[in-house]
């Protein structure tokens, strides 16, 4: 059984930054890509970030390249998501999930477990 637990969101003006991290435990983390969605009111799960198991290849949604920055420390089992230049679009309660199909990463049937969410409020 894989538990993740998300932590660090919060109400953050435009144009400023957020780290959350998710924090992992029940297998050996670094066999698993992980992952970062966000899910907005009346809005379906849409992906964020991806990054592999040892941290080597990355990927972005084109909405967040340049100012989110998703990384991982394997001894702490644990996965970050950097989220700068943030906007009101940038809003939503935000999860991270374990990965199961690399090639489905971009959607929510590339994972198999998914953490209960933090959320991030953009607003002056």
């Amino acid at each position: 059984q894989v538990q993740l637990v998300e932590s660090g969101g919060g109400l953050v003006q435009p144009g400023g930054s957020l780290r959350l991290s998710c924090a992992a435990s029940g297998r050996t983390f670094s066999d698993d890509f992980m992952g970062w969605f966000r899910q907005a009111p009346g809005k379906e799960r849409e992906f964020v970030a991806a990054i592999t198991g040892a941290g080597q290849f990355t990927h972005y949604a084109d909405s967040v390249k340049g100012r989110f920055t998703i990384s991982r420390d394997n001894a702490k089992n644990t996965v970050y998501l950097q989220m700068n230049s943030l906007k009101s679009e940038d809003m939503g309660v935000y999860y991270c999930a374990r990965g199961s199909n690399w090639y489905a990463r971009t959607t929510v049937y590339g994972y198999d477990y998914w953490g209960q969410g933090t959320q991030v409020t953009v607003s002056s």
